[in-house]
């Protein structure tokens, strides 16, 4: 028997007979005027506006399935309702439901019922709450989530810089003044001043005279002398990069009378 607690987990789930076969999908849940799951329907079909109703209080929740002790077609022939309808089931369709699948009074109270009777109410369960069937009846309004992108910022290295000294050879020309003497010849007279030099000496003689040239010629050399100071320095830059992700977003969709399907997002 499915029980209270378990009536929002079976919406949408797989139905399946007593041979294992899968017979549909269920749609909607009625309860009992004690607000008991009763009846569900079922959806046989991809395109048919009635679904069949099975019995909760024989249904069972195996795993991810809901299992009936029927035959397929036996629930395909079962008493069905409009799936577009919201209206409480009458006194009469449910006598018809429990003739048709063999059931009484007695074999619902046998399962833990209380005894089903004809003031069946809409159960799409309790008119008060919400229901979800991804977790536990709520209020009556519904929460649309949607997943936004967190983005931050992690340091990591990007690269390595260095200073290194090394010595290449270049050519420079330097232009330097140099001097240098020359020989020029030079006369003079003989004076009273100059007569006595002049007469030193023997009367006629072979004599030579020397003079010695001198001249400056350049002298390179090289010294080391510092030039600038280099150092590595660091700076922070800001540049935008534009970066992207997968969200998921929920939608919700409303179907109201003479309306139809909205979106209303």
């Amino acid at each position: 028997m499915i029980g209270q607690e378990q009536v929002t987990g079976v919406i949408g789930r797989e139905v399946y007979d007593s041979d294992g076969d899968k017979i549909g999908t269920v749609g909607q849940v009625w309860a009992d005027p004690a607000g008991r799951p009763a009846w569900a329907s079922v959806r046989t079909g991809l395109f048919g506006m009635n679904e069949s109703l099975i019995p909760l209080q024989v249904a069972q929740v195996q795993g991810d399935r809901v299992t009936v002790p029927f035959d397929k077609g036996v629930v395909k022939d079962a008493p069905n309702v409009d799936a577009d309808a919201d209206e409480p089931l009458s006194g009469a369709e449910v006598a018809d439901l429990y003739r048709h699948y063999g059931l009484t009074w007695d074999d619902s109270e046998s399962q833990g019922g209380a005894g089903y009777s004809s003031g069946y109410v809409d159960a799409s369960y309790d008119s008060s709450v919400g229901h979800d069937t991804s977790g536990p009846n709520t209020d009556d309004a519904m929460t649309r989530s949607e997943e936004r992108l967190n983005v931050d910022t992690e340091r990591q290295q990007a690269g390595t810089a260095r200073l290194r000294k090394y010595v290449v050879t270049e050519h420079e020309q330097v232009t330097v003044p140099v001097r240098r003497e020359e020989v020029r010849l030079e006369r003079e007279p003989i004076t009273d001043a100059n007569v006595g030099k002049a007469l030193d000496g023997p009367a006629i003689s072979e004599e030579e005279h020397e003079v010695t040239l001198h001249a400056e010629r350049p002298v390179v050399d090289t010294e080391a002398v510092p030039v600038e100071r280099v150092r590595l320095g660091k700076e922070t830059v800001t540049d935008t990069e534009t970066v992207g992700g997968e969200v998921r977003k929920e939608r919700i969709e409303a179907e109201m009378p003479d309306e139809g399907r909205r979106d209303l997002n």
